[in-house]
């Protein structure tokens, strides 16, 4: 109706009239690219996966604190994913009241017809990318002219087909084979023929199972929206209002065959029913906590089985082995364990500090050690020795003042560039040597000094509006940013959607939210940058649930037809 009536408006004409077959797809299509399809289907394609002897022919914040240890008797819950700031992911927030007991603050992507996270009148729950293992890759054993493959001993013909493909910038359709086995699609590059199978395109239930989760009145109607298992991935971090806090590393899980000859975390023979699964398992065996006695709950894309105290943690040998649960920590979830367990009972106040943490933990976490800069002797390197002092002086903050995490910040997009040519897990000293040559190198270079500030190096930026940035990679305030022709750094992705709530227990929760940007993504509109200067100063703005509130204040009341 709104495309009927601003046509001007209409990037894709062919878009409509859209079917529901076109938004299931849709939805299918976005849940498998979050599964991880758009890194294995480029390694397949260009041959950058292992063969089998025989058959030749590689961000996101949710806590909730239950009212035993809040110091109102209140639940509290942080909503605080990490996403790209504009474009196909970025969230946007929207008030869904349908006066049919639809009443819900949340977080959708372009597209969503629910919020995919948020809070109704009696509930609420955060999402987190779980990393366990999604998707399998089976190479299949090919007839000598590749046209069957072996399946419990039999020679089954491959399916292909023609499909002509329309690419921007190419006038004409480009014909492509495509193929498809009982594994599923099909993959052929210059190793052989490989089949991917993945739980996030094997039903359409996804967009369902959300609907489920924003119409709960209770913890049993949302839980009974879980066990659709539409959705293929992603923990849950819920609250309450009626005393229950709950995580559950949440996905459509396959059983897969136990035997310990199939590495299933890599490629896995296609030639049997061994190794064919069509089954799944229940909700009952996923990891999941209920009011653990520690009185939290927690999630930042680490471990399950790390998700409150230390003491009332799952045992991760009770879990399907070959399902690939994460086993670890990250900085974010090391960072958020260090204030929990030193804060006692928690009042909002301690709450809203422990989100907006900016700090990296005792321990750093990243997949690449510098342990060794820490020690360095700095005055042995007179050329690099106040980077060097400088980063060993640094609190380890990442403020937008702080001069040690803007050359931390350098030191990171260097060695995260390098790594693959350093091949290392662990840095030498000549590697950090290197390393801090280049951050003193580009500070004088783009800024004509050493000592620059991060707030001087990184910048939140819309339009012709820009801010001095804070946070870094895996801090909790989590901020990850892309250099410049000018040198500077625009981020683009991290902290965007917050949503902070309370859940008194006999009124409707409170809730305060901030969008990095605004509610339009429209250049021009009064809303396309107006939430920034409160974004940046790490504040936010009050919400209701009420309708009569929400009408009170409306700048505009329209029908978008």
């Amino acid at each position: 109706a709104y495309a009927k009536k601003h046509p001007e408006e209409v990037l894709l004409n062919k878009a409509f009239p859209a079917t529901t077959k076109d938004y299931l797809s849709a939805v299918t299509f976005s849940l498998c690219i979050i599964s991880g399809i758009d890194k294995q289907l480029p390694a397949l394609m260009s041959s950058k996966v292992n063969t089998i002897d025989g058959f030749v022919n590689g961000g996101s914040n949710a806590f909730a604190i239950h009212p035993s240890r809040t110091n109102t008797g209140e639940a509290f819950l942080a909503i605080n994913s990490h996403q790209p700031l504009e474009g196909p992911v970025a969230w946007y927030e929207a008030h869904i009241q349908s006066e049919a007991g639809w009443n819900i603050i949340g977080g959708l992507f372009p597209g969503g017809l629910c919020a995919f996270l948020g809070v109704n009148e009696h509930l609420g729950w955060a999402h987190t990318v779980n990393m366990m293992d999604k998707i399998d890759i089976f190479q299949l054993h090919m007839n000598a002219t590749n046209t069957a493959y072996e399946f419990d001993g039999e020679w089954i013909p491959l399916e292909k087909r023609k499909v002509k493909l329309s690419i921007k910038g190419i006038p004409v359709k480009i014909s492509k084979t495509v193929y498809w086995s009982r594994y599923g699609a099909t993959i052929k590059n210059d190793k052989g023929f490989y089949s991917i199978r993945l739980t996030a395109n094997q039903d359409v239930k996804g967009i369902e199972q959300w609907y489920r989760m924003n119409k709960a009145k209770n913890f049993t109607e949302f839980y009974a929206a879980l066990r659709i298992q539409g959705l293929p991935m992603f923990n849950v971090v819920y609250a309450d209002r009626y005393d229950t806090v709950f995580y559950m590393s949440g996905g459509k899980m396959p059983l897969r065959n136990k035997d310990p000859k199939y590495h299933w975390n890599d490629v896995v023979p296609g030639n049997s029913s061994a190794t064919l699964w069509n089954q799944y398992h229940t909700i009952n065996d996923l990891p999941q906590l209920i009011n653990p006695a520690g009185g939290y709950v927690y999630n930042t894309n680490h471990s399950p089985f790390l998700a409150t105290d230390s003491l009332h943690n799952l045992d991760s040998s009770k879990y399907d082995i070959t399902s690939g649960y994460e086993t670890y920590h990250n900085n974010r979830s090391a960072r958020f364990y260090e204030l929990i367990s030193s804060s006692g009972l928690v009042d909002y106040s301690r709450f809203k500090q422990i989100k907006y943490d900016d700090t990296l933990p005792a321990v750093l976490q990243y997949p690449v050690h510098i342990d060794s800069l820490w020690t360095m002797k700095a005055q042995q390197y007179p050329d690099v020795m106040d980077v060097i002092s400088g980063l060993q002086n640094w609190n380890r903050a990442a403020d937008t003042s702080s001069q040690g995490a803007a050359s931390f910040l350098l030191l990171y997009h260097y060695v995260v560039k390098n790594i693959g040519t350093w091949n290392t897990d662990r840095l030498s000293t000549a590697q950090l040597l290197e390393t801090m040559q280049f951050i003193k190198t580009y500070q004088v270079r783009h800024f004509g000094k050493t000592g620059i500030r991060l707030g001087d190096l990184q910048k939140h930026m819309r339009g012709n509006i820009n801010y001095p940035s804070w946070g870094l990679p895996d801090v909790l305030t989590a901020m990850h940013s892309d250099s410049m022709k000018d040198g500077r750094f625009k981020v683009r992705a991290g902290e965007s959607y917050i949503e902070l709530v309370r859940f008194p227990k006999n009124s409707l929760p409170v809730i305060e939210s901030i969008n990095c940007y605004g509610a339009s993504a429209k250049p021009g509109s009064a809303h396309y940058t107006d939430q920034m200067p409160l974004f940046i100063e790490r504040k936010t703005r009050p919400v209701s649930l009420r309708k009569e509130d929400v009408m009170a204040k409306a700048e505009k009341i329209y029908h978008p037809g």
